[in-house]
């Protein structure tokens, strides 16, 4: 026992901020790497089962924990599979188990944080999962054209509607304060991960809660942000990889991040084309952009960091975390 604590004390911490499938899908290899997990998840997410959760329990979105949790899991494959699993008929049709497995636990703990504490231990994961904030936060984008969007599922549908993009993100209520636990891991961090995943609704909302920024910029590691492999119909049309580090320093401060990793792998044409009936295309660096990030003190690390599976890209979870271990 002595052995395996004194291991996981020498192990880097890392602390990675964002949701959806991609922060799920990094946290998979990451856990391989070290056991000094922190991932800090947004809650904005209004849409699909979480949404309906959220408006009927009035609970946070467990969505995007739920598949955190499970991408650290250490439990029996049935188990996994279970908390995976979608209903596909009735009145629970598309609502996840996992889902309401964590809103059994909020309703029996009476604390959504406790909630997910306790389903950590069900699952007996690797690190820790922790939601950004304890607030009832909803997102908030006004659009270049001006529009002002209301709620996460609707942003990018409705800038892709008017063929615009988005400006800029704000959170309601404005006094929503990150978590004690995640300031904390943010604080005794090695390395601090923005990404891969949604830009405006998966990446910033992390840097919306009150004061985290400030908490990111004073902490003593380095902040690496992991660039998106495509870019987004409704939230990213258009962007480079500067665009996206652009978008970061708008809702932060210049200096806020350390290291920006890009990928430079090809796509095959056949699953390019499907992305592309979407309106989705590569995210490559361009010509200059590595001097342009030079000079706002940012070094570009590149890499082959596509992996597709069963026709979608994501990005080579085994490559990346080594990457991202390295710079520790």
């Amino acid at each position: 026992m002595d052995k395996i604590l004194n291991k996981s004390k020498t192990q880097p911490k890392v602390v990675v901020l964002g949701g959806g499938t991609g922060l799920s899908v990094l946290l998979r290899g990451l856990k391989e790497k070290t056991e000094n997990i922190t991932a800090i998840v947004t809650v904005a997410d209004d849409g699909g089962g979480s949404g309906r959760l959220r408006e009927d329990l009035g609970m946070l979105p467990p969505g995007d924990i739920r598949s955190c949790l499970l991408a650290l899991a250490n439990t029996e494959p049935n188990m996994a599979k279970l908390l995976g699993h979608r209903f596909s008929e009735g009145v629970l049709k598309g609502q996840s188990f996992g889902n309401l497995f964590i809103a059994a636990m909020n309703e029996i703990h009476g604390s959504f944080e406790k909630a997910i504490k306790e389903t950590s231990n069900v699952l007996s994961i690797t690190g820790k999962v922790l939601p950004v904030t304890l607030a009832n936060a909803r997102l908030i984008a006004q659009l270049e054209d001006g529009t002002i969007v209301e709620g996460e599922s609707m942003i990018p549908e409705i800038a892709k509607a008017r063929g615009t993009s988005i400006a800029r993100m704000t959170m309601t209520p404005e006094r929503s304060y990150p978590l004690v636990e995640a300031v904390k891991s943010i604080k005794e961090a090695d390395l601090i991960v923005l990404g891969p995943g949604s830009l405006y609704t998966s990446v910033i909302p992390n840097l919306l809660v009150k004061n985290m920024v400030l908490h990111i910029n004073k902490a003593k590691a380095p902040v690496v942000y992991v660039c998106n492999v495509m870019t987004q119909p409704g939230e990213t049309d258009g962007y480079g990889v500067i665009q996206h580090v652009d978008a970061i320093i708008r809702h932060s401060m210049d200096g806020f991040l350390d290291y920006v990793i890009a990928n430079t792998e090809g796509i095959p044409k056949d699953v390019l084309t499907r992305y592309g009936s979407d309106g989705a295309v590569p995210v490559c660096i361009e010509k200059g952009e590595e001097k342009e990030l030079k000079k706002r003190g940012i070094k570009l690390i590149e890499g082959k960091l596509i992996d597709v599976k069963n026709e979608y890209i994501r990005h080579d979870t085994d490559l990346l975390s080594d990457m991202l271990i390295k710079l520790v």
